[in-house]
């Protein structure tokens, strides 16, 4: 494929606002999981909470789609001057040619389950006030944006659990090879909410203490939630030299379909859509200096990941998953993990897990335990969701050593 460039980006989670407070976290070793205090949920687990959403308001224009969800959208699209790139972009090509494709899971759902406090005693209707397809309905969060920004391109929102918001940036390549667009917002927004934290507790996923991604002790994962945002165009032949350029240089995608909850034992899943990251990108395994994880520290996805790895790159390719530090942001993970790969590739940082004490000795992998400072060149991203639905990505920069 053509390269294209994350002409911008941001991400927001528990671990900071904007890219200045994230890398600092990334250097500092620090995590955003804290003990859930989250509304009214009363579970013995921890979580990655934004602060201040709640304190963020909408424009008065947009407040028929007023829910955590995109209150958390807004809050993450004005950080680190990506809204006035986004605004620019459309002046530059015209708003029918900027495309929004956004991954979210349980997008404004937190909105219905406090409309459902409110219905009435008799009738058992829910709130007049209450927009279901403004706030919880998956397309909420695009709808949003793309009027937030007037843009009149595309609108997509995908919702493949864990891997949405990495398969958007196929979704947007897809469209800008066709010639539909010439840019695209793309990134991921999930924030908390009542079922997916009772949800995931149920199906005995949920660690009572910080997650442990690849740990031999691991015993399931912490929710978190968070926004993150790129701006893709097309790669300008002088991008070449430039060290700073971040580009996506190949996307794999695959669908193993083994299980509803649980992926391929193996790993099928998974290292199919390495391998076709790989291909696009006309790269062998030995050209990725970096790999982050999927990593959610369930003792079945952490060994199905492992082996797959293990099989492609062998147990050299430094490696390591970020979800101790933001927690599983689910919809948005893909979204994150991709800001995270961006600045692993501008600064010369590998980070390494965060509470993660004795690895796993049945998964052969080169796993960081601690940051490493060295040149990157080429970093590879992997998202995996309920269903097998998988998603590799690799980013690479403009100069490379």
């Amino acid at each position: 494929m053509n390269p294209l460039h994350l002409s911008h980006f941001t991400a927001t989670s528990s671990i900071g606002r904007g890219l200045d407070q994230t890398l600092d976290a990334l250097r500092q070793r620090r995590s955003g999981l804290a003990p859930c205090a989250f509304e009214t949920v009363d579970l013995a687990t921890f979580v990655g909470e934004v602060a201040g959403v709640d304190a963020v308001q909408l424009p008065a224009q947009l407040t028929d789609f007023d829910c955590r969800n995109n209150r958390l959208a807004l809050l993450g699209l004005t950080q680190d001057g990506f809204a006035e790139a986004v605004l620019a972009a459309r002046a530059k090509y015209g708003a029918q040619r900027v495309g929004v494709f956004l991954g979210t899971s349980t997008s404004g759902i937190l909105q219905t389950e406090l409309a459902y406090r409110h219905r009435d005693p008799v009738t058992g209707a829910l709130p007049a006030d209450f927009i279901y397809a403004s706030t919880h309905n998956t397309f909420s969060v695009a709808d949003f944006t793309r009027r937030y920004f007037d843009l009149r391109g595309p609108a997509v929102v995908v919702s493949s659990a864990c891997s949405s918001s990495a398969k958007v940036f196929g979704s947007a390549r897809r469209m800008m090879a066709s010639g539909l667009i010439d840019a695209a917002l793309v990134g991921g927004v999930d924030s908390l909410c009542l079922t997916t934290l009772y949800g995931f507790n149920s199906l005995g996923l949920m660690s009572e203490r910080p997650c442990r991604p690849f740990d031999a002790q691991r015993n399931g994962l912490s929710i978190g939630e968070a926004a993150a945002f790129a701006l893709l165009e097309r790669s300008p032949q002088q991008l070449d030299a430039d060290a700073d350029a971040v580009l996506l240089l190949g996307v794999g995608e695959s669908s193993d379909a083994y299980h509803m909850s649980s992926p391929h034992p193996d790993g099928l899943g998974a290292r199919m859509a390495m391998q076709d990251a790989l291909k696009m990108a006309g790269l062998q395994p030995a050209q990725i200096d970096y790999i982050n994880l999927h990593g959610t520290a369930t003792p079945s996805n952490d060994a199905a990941e492992g082996k797959a790895v293990a099989a492609l790159f062998g147990p050299v390719t430094p490696c390591s998953s970020t979800k101790g530090a933001t927690g599983h942001t689910l919809g948005a993970a893909g979204g994150v993990e991709a800001v995270l790969c961006a600045l692993a590739l501008q600064h010369g940082l590998l980070p390494g897990g965060l509470n993660t004490k004795q690895l796993d000795p049945t998964l052969d992998i080169n796993y960081l335990l601690d940051n490493r400072e060295q040149p990157v060149a080429r970093v590879l991203s992997n998202s995996f969701g309920f269903g097998g639905t998988n998603c590799s990505l690799i980013f690479g920069r403009g100069a490379r050593p």
